[in-house]
């Protein structure tokens, strides 16, 4: 799954930490999830919309588009 996570941190120039710290998970997961090495769980996706103040389709997107 394709997200623009490491876009929307950068924007406001937060580190994967403080990123980590705002979603209540470790570094290593923030960093998973900008690889694409993970797909978050449905409530932590939301989690992230919320945070962002975007839809879901706006920062995640599946990797068949």
């Amino acid at each position: 799954m394709k997200n623009r996570l490491k876009v929307l941190r950068a924007e406001r120039d937060w580190s994967q930490a403080d990123l980590a710290a705002r979603l209540d998970v470790s570094r290593q997961s923030v960093n998973a999830l900008e690889t694409g090495k993970y797909d978050p769980s449905l409530p932590l996706a939301f989690k992230i919309a919320r945070l962002f103040g975007l839809p879901i389709e706006e920062i995640f997107q599946d990797g068949a588009t």
